[in-house]
């Protein structure tokens, strides 16, 4: 069996890849097979170059390939996009309608085999016969697609995945792609990483989610539309994202616990809202998912540009947590932290990904939601001492947070400064008090900050510095550099504030070599950590174009920044 296969399905936007790619993952998924699902599209509803790509094989895999192995083109373009991608055993399919004639070369006649509407389906069992995968997998997956809305295309379905098996099975060529060992799995999910999100939040104990669209966000809101009716959740499409944030600040005020979903254009925005959460000391959740900027920049693609705005985004000083989750299943895991610390510490925390991992998916162990203990909003209230101050002073920084109209207390908020009870207030002494208060609640951030995760040996020759989605990637390329005899380990943020340097600061000094990969062109969470450690990263590998990292692009850029490094 081939140990690694990237498989790549390419076409205009409303050709039907992307269903094809689904219902091949979840049947490669169901018959025991690791997977990675990475995609790439234009911000357009039909037309552009767009890609499904699944990695398969023994795995796992924690990041796309750049080789192809096998290509499927919907399209010519595709054929001359990914040409030069294509490994020397490659097969390619494409319609006998624009045979490429290249080496490798399937070509399917798929108007003799149905209706136009119907050749992604078509596909889709040729390329089950290429891959050793019997019918029956394919079947359940289109059955679960269309079994509920269209139960009567299944019939016409299953005649063209026949016809094609049968047309497969005459003219497919000699090829070492069929899989074998696989055993059927019942039990696992493929998750991207915003349904990931979406199902965490909901675990936690999340009832209100307001938003605006705002793509690579969208999905998580979609994810928590489809179970919201079951899970008690409430759902708002504001507006805007102005009102999308006040809004999630007013049912969190009233005690849903509560989030936002938007991207970078959104959540500038949003930034007056951030201050407003931060001023009524209440708890929300704000998901941004980053994409190239400035401005609508790349709206598809992926970046980790973010990070010094959500830092700093809103006026004045007071505290913030920011989670940057780096797999499918720290982004459930990392929701409900978010959600939960956001209410302990009554502040505004944050949880950054990235279209990569947003569009990302995985084979993952079913979670267990009973681990979770889910979000109680507010305190008792007869806990309170009388009279009732919303914002009385305390050591910690944290304030009775009694609901209003839940009991006989008067709750009082205002977005100006205001003395203990809530009211406006213009007291220079109130003011010292109340931004004092406020900080004092960073220290109680700094105690549930989650230490970075160390894989491989402390003082290793070679440290690879990432954080958020570079963790996948960057595994990769270590065990790539492992594999050759190097002395090399990774060190992957999964929170990147506040940052606690006593969690990793001798990490970085006992190591030979330090290299911050990140996903921006500045340097960000490089100059992030040198500002709070006084350690420098000064070797970056970086990247910008909007594509993702892969094991290759860090190794080759590792390469040449070593070669630079070492001449005279």
């Amino acid at each position: 069996m081939p140990r690694d296969i990237q498989l790549l399905i390419g076409g205009e936007a409303g050709q039907g890849l992307v269903t094809i790619g689904q219902l091949l993952s979840k049947a490669l998924v169901r018959a025991g097979y690791e997977v990675f699902v990475s995609q790439s599209y234009h911000s357009r509803i039909r037309g552009g170059h767009n890609t499904y790509a699944i990695r398969l094989g023994e795995g796992p895999f924690f990041a796309p390939r750049e080789s192809i192995d096998i290509l499927v083109a919907l399209n010519a373009e595709t054929v001359e996009l990914h040409r030069e991608q294509l490994t020397g055993w490659a097969l390619l399919i494409a319609d006998s309608a624009f045979d490429p004639d290249l080496p490798g070369t399937i070509s399917v006649p798929f108007a003799e085999l149905g209706p136009e509407p119907l050749w992604n389906t078509a596909a889709l069992a040729l390329l089950g016969n290429i891959l050793g995968l019997s019918l029956e997998p394919l079947y359940q997956a289109v059955e679960a697609m269309l079994g509920k809305k269209h139960p009567e295309a299944l019939a016409e379905n299953r005649e063209i995945m026949e016809k094609s098996r049968v047309w497969a099975e005459a003219h497919v060529p000699e090829h070492d792609f069929a899989l074998a060992g696989g055993s059927p799995v019942a039990d696992r999910l493929l998750l991207n990483g915003n349904e990931a999100i979406a199902l965490g939040a909901l675990a936690g104990g999340l009832k209100f989610c307001a938003f605006y669209p705002m793509t690579p966000a969208t999905s998580i809101v979609l994810e928590l539309i489809a179970h919201a009716e079951t899970m008690g959740c409430v759902f708002e499409q504001a507006e805007d994202e102005i009102a999308a944030v006040n809004m999630a600040i007013g049912a969190a005020f009233a005690g849903a616990p509560s989030m936002v979903a938007t991207s970078g254009g959104g959540f500038a925005l949003m930034a007056e809202g951030v201050s407003l959460a931060a001023m009524t000391e209440t708890p929300v959740l704000i998901v941004v998912a980053q994409r190239p900027g400035p401005a609508t920049g790349m709206p598809t693609r992926t970046e980790q540009a973010d990070l010094e705005f959500v830092l700093h985004a809103g006026h004045g000083e007071f505290p913030r947590a920011i989670f940057a989750p780096g797999s499918i299943e720290a982004c459930y895991q990392l929701t409900q932290k978010a959600l939960a610390l956001a209410e302990l510490s009554q502040s505004p925390v944050f949880l950054l990904t990235d279209q990569f991992l947003a569009d990302s998916a995985r084979p993952v162990a079913p979670f267990d939601p009973t681990a979770i203990v889910p979000v109680r909003a507010g305190a008792e209230p007869d806990t309170a001492v009388t009279p009732y101050q919303r914002y009385r002073f305390t050591d910690d920084g944290l304030s009775p947070r009694l609901l209003p109209g839940l009991s006989t207390h008067l709750v009082v908020a205002d977005s100006d400064e205001h003395d203990e009870e809530g009211h406006i207030s213009e007291d220079h002494g109130v003011r010292i008090g109340m931004v004092e208060k406020r900080l004092r609640k960073f220290a109680l951030l700094q105690q549930e900050a989650i230490a970075p995760e160390l894989n491989g040996e402390k003082g290793a020759d070679l440290l690879l510095v990432c954080w958020g989605s570079g963790q996948g990637p960057v595994q990769e390329a270590v065990a790539v550099l492992r594999d050759a005899g190097r002395s090399v380990a990774m060190l992957h943020f999964s929170q990147v504030w506040p940052l606690v340097p006593a969690q990793f600061l001798d990490i970085l000094q006992a190591s030979g070599k330090v290299v911050c990969v990140e996903g921006n062109a500045t340097g960000q969470f490089a100059r992030l950590i040198q500002r709070e450690t006084c350690f420098a990263m000064p070797s970056r590998i970086a990247r910008y174009d909007g594509l993702p990292f892969t094991a290759r692009y860090i190794l080759a850029r590792l390469e040449k920044l070593i070669a630079v490094e070492a001449r005279p």
